[in-house]
């Protein structure tokens, strides 16, 4: 299958100087290339803040040149001698060079732009000589060029030689420099920058608004993964922090809501069923396979084991290692499809890079704990809901970036203040306020050791099941049920949520009562399935009516349900098994027309259900035409699993045609199951 290109992510190393060519062209080819590339650097805007006078001398001498290649393209008809065919091919490399140079400091970093600045004026001084030599090895004469150009061409042979003597650098922009380096260095000292000076420094980069903040901010992220030099990437970082810092005490908070519009668009879209990561359901952006064979995204399944499981989630089977190998071929399909619905993607490897440089980086880290201080200590003194919504948001967008911002707002103290506005009162008054509040909880949540914070924390666990049981928005319940699910990633804590009748019932309710667009009801199906790792809370999932929720969600999330139904069946005992009985038809629907995945898990679950189950659950199975068909078609087009699972199912329901009832529950277990489903046909009627 073709490929194209747009599919790729975009570049982001720049071509080194060696990597530009002249192309293999005839003479007249090659002329209206020179000519072309020498009016697309002649259009460009010359550098607006910084190099302005240096970028926009090169542009006006390429456009000089112009006017030589006008005429020859006009004129000449006659071959060119080699000497003068090799000096267009290395013009053509020069300008190819000059503008990549222009482009890419017009659309980068302003900061990295600035502490380039002499690397940078050095380089146009390059291009001038090289200029400068190319022309006067040029065969003037022999080009027979009308008196005017030949004037213009002796013009910029002239200005070339001028500008030989050395580079220049405005004396301005390198007092600009060396004024962030002192206040990088003072970071490292831990000295709070002056906000009056740090004010003169943005304004005269252009920098003058959050949103102009936020965009110098991705462009350093993106700056820092073409570099290759430790130097150059920790002062990278250090200005990342710098400007994060900037962006909170000079241009207050951004405009609250703008995370939800994107994450809801991406939502709604439909991804690819191999793409999602069999825990959280969502799209997998570090794929690993464990010692079964099975993919997960690592942050997932290194949670599972870390919360002491040694099996694998899928299959149930036990790990004969917990080694995860990259699935570089699977990470590569999803960061293509990314591509191709505009979605962001940044594989864990790059953030991994990001992080480290972070912590090795003094400067950086003091910024961090600035910003998170001044946010925190801000947000104490807020006096109107209005004025909290906007630093709470900030808290927000700052708790997603790395473990580094999580410990330090945490420490900072902000999980009690943040605690504040779960409230119900707050939901009626200002819905967005909730939302942020409890998504920033949702984000610092994600640091293990924050995770202990949040539960000690008075009223946090509280807050957070009262907006998941009644919050403002679906947004809102969503989150705090992510963030039960983050929660009960530690044992202990997956012990003590499932206790609570109260998680239990709004998970339930918003699995349930969800929109059918957007993520919620995943969110909540995500932490029913870890909840449901635990025998006790099986007991009360299934007294609150989890497989009746199920049954009720198949249609809409046939993945998510069965894979949650699975687990219940397994681990969940008599009662589970009996309430299981109403689900049989929807799983031998899934059989007959889910995806490869929700296939598998069906027949796994059915499989558990007849086995435990006894004769009663065999033939309400049995008694869906065709059946045998689909269970055969599995057979034959299924995953290793579900082969190995409908062989089974197979063989289950051909003993109980003949009247052999050895691979099905045992005599007083099948009475059990009986009469339990005898006690909930009658309650049901």
């Amino acid at each position: 299958m073709a490929i194209s290109p747009q599919a790729f992510p975009p570049r982001k190393r720049r071509p080194s100087a060696g990597a530009f060519m002249s192309p293999k062209f005839s003479d007249q080819s090659l002329l209206r290339c020179l000519l072309s590339i020498c009016q697309e650097i002649s259009s460009l805007e010359p550098l607006r803040f910084l190099l302005r006078r240096t970028s926009l001398s090169m542009i006006r001498k390429t456009n000089l040149l112009s006017m030589l290649f006008e005429d020859l393209v006009r004129n000449s008809t006659a071959a060119f001698s080699p000497s003068a065919l090799l000096c267009f091919q290395e013009l053509y490399i020069l300008l190819q060079r000059i503008q990549t140079l222009i482009e890419d400091s017009s659309h980068g970093s302003k900061m990295w732009l600035l502490i380039q600045t002499e690397s940078l004026a050095n380089c146009f001084h390059e291009f001038t000589l090289d200029l400068s030599t190319l022309l006067d090895i040029l065969p003037i004469k022999e080009l027979r060029l009308n008196d005017d150009v030949e004037e213009v061409v002796s013009l910029l042979r002239n200005q070339c030689s001028r500008s030989t003597t050395k580079s220049f650098v405005d004396p301005l922009d390198d007092d600009l420099r060396r004024e962030v380096c002192t206040m990088l260095d003072r970071l490292k000292s831990e000295i709070v920058p002056d906000h009056s000076r740090l004010s003169k420094i943005f304004i005269r980069l252009g920098i003058d608004s959050s949103a102009s903040c936020t965009e110098e901010f991705e462009s350093l992220q993106d700056e820092f993964q073409n570099q290759t030099e430790e130097k150059s990437k920790s002062q990278l970082i250090a200005l990342v922090g710098l400007v994060r810092y900037a962006k909170c005490v000079l241009f207050g908070s951004s405009t609250p809501g703008s995370d939800l519009i994107r994450r809801k668009s991406s939502s709604e879209l439909g991804f690819p069923v191999d793409f999602r990561c069999p825990i959280s359901l969502e799209l997998m952006r570090d794929p690993v396979a464990v010692a079964t064979g099975q993919t997960y995204d690592r942050e997932s399944i290194k949670l599972w084991i870390e919360s002491g499981h040694n099996t694998c989630p899928k299959t149930g089977q036990t790990l004969a290692h917990t080694d995860l190998v990259p699935n570089r071929a699977l990470r590569n399909l999803i960061a293509m499809w990314c591509r191709e619905q505009r979605i962001p993607f940044e594989t864990a490897e790059n953030n991994k890079g990001l992080v480290n440089a972070v912590k090795k980086n003094k400067a950086a880290l003091e910024a961090t704990r600035m910003t998170a201080s001044f946010l925190v200590n801000k947000l104490s003194v807020s006096q109107s809901m209005e004025a909290a919504n906007g630093v709470v948001y900030e808290l927000r967008s700052l708790a997603k970036t790395d473990s580094d911002c999580r410990a330090c707002i945490a420490e900072a103290g902000a999980i009690p203040l943040l605690v504040r506005y779960l409230s119900s009162d707050v939901g009626g008054a200002q819905p967005n306020l909730q939302v942020n509040a409890v998504t920033a909880i949702l984000n610092l949540s994600i640091l293990e050791a924050n995770k202990t914070r949040i539960m000690e924390t008075d009223g946090a666990l509280n807050g957070v099941i009262e907006v998941l049981r009644s919050g403002a928005t679906w947004e809102a319940k969503g989150n705090a049920a992510a963030t039960i699910f983050s929660l009960s990633g530690v044992h202990g804590y997956r012990k003590r949520l499932g206790r609570k009748t109260r998680v239990i019932k709004g998970l339930l309710e918003l699995a349930k009562e969800g929109p059918e667009h957007g993520c919620f009801r995943r969110d909540a199906m995500v932490a029913i399935l870890n909840l449901a790792g635990e025998r006790e809370a099986v007991a009360r999932l299934v007294e609150g009516g989890v497989v009746e929720m199920i049954v009720q969600v198949m249609e809409g999330l046939p993945e998510e349900a069965v894979t949650v139904l699975e687990t219940v069946v397994r681990s969940g005992g008599i009662l589970a098994i009996a309430a299981a009985y109403c689900a049989i038809r929807k799983l031998g629907c899934v059989l007959r027309e889910g995806s490869e995945r929700a296939r598998e898990s069906a027949a796994a679950t059915l499989v558990t259900i007849c086995r435990k189950g006894g004769s009663e659950m065999v033939a309400e199975l049995a008694s869906m035409p065709g059946i045998e068909r689909v269970i055969w078609e599995l057979m034959g087009v299924g995953t290793v699993r579900a082969r190995r699972k409908a062989a089974s199912l197979l063989r289950i329901l051909r003993r109980w045609a003949a009247g052999l009832d050895s691979e099905v529950a045992d005599e007083g277990y099948s009475q059990v199951v009986s009469s339990s489903i005898a006690a909930t046909t009658t309650v049901a009627g």
